[in-house]
């Protein structure tokens, strides 16, 4: 047990300040020269923002938000479709997360009339924008906005 040494650089002696100017942290003891912090007492309290309206007082505390249900979704264009499907296929969440279209972790897509479609699909269970509608519908395809439409 006598034999077992710290490794060296385990421990290290506090920094002491204020001991003169030859010890590189004398006179102002590494504070600066002037301002708030340089004071004894010195310094703002946790959360100050210079006399700006602090975030903490800035967000709301009471009262219900409906944000975290809001439902975010991954925006597919009509060239994509074009580009993945082939004539008459179906379109629906799992056959785009199967094709690599979307993400796997993906809950609610919706289709851009973006681009040009020249395929008839069917689309299943999947949003879309009026445009988009219009021209799956044009091309021949048709559009089922649930899987309850389907079933029944």
């Amino acid at each position: 047990m006598s034999e077992i040494r710290k490794p060296s650089g385990a421990t290290k002696a506090k920094k002491i300040r204020g001991k003169g100017v030859g010890t590189g942290i004398g006179k102002t003891g590494g504070r600066g020269t002037k301002g708030q912090n340089s004071r004894s007492g010195g310094g703002v309290r946790l959360g100050f923002e210079g006399g700006q309206m602090p975030l903490y007082r800035r967000i709301a505390r009471r009262g219900f938000s409906n944000y975290r249900f809001k439902v975010r979704y991954t925006e597919v264009s009509l060239s994509n479709l074009n580009k993945f499907f082939e004539n008459g296929e179906t379109v629906s969440l799992e056959t785009l997360i199967e094709r690599g279209v979307v993400r796997k972790s993906t809950k609610a897509v919706k289709i851009l009339g973006s681009g040009k479609l020249e395929k008839n699909l069917t689309v299943i269970g999947v949003a879309a924008t009026g445009s988009a509608k219009e021209t799956i519908v044009s091309a021949g395809g048709s559009f089922q906005d649930t899987v309850a439409e389907v079933e029944a």
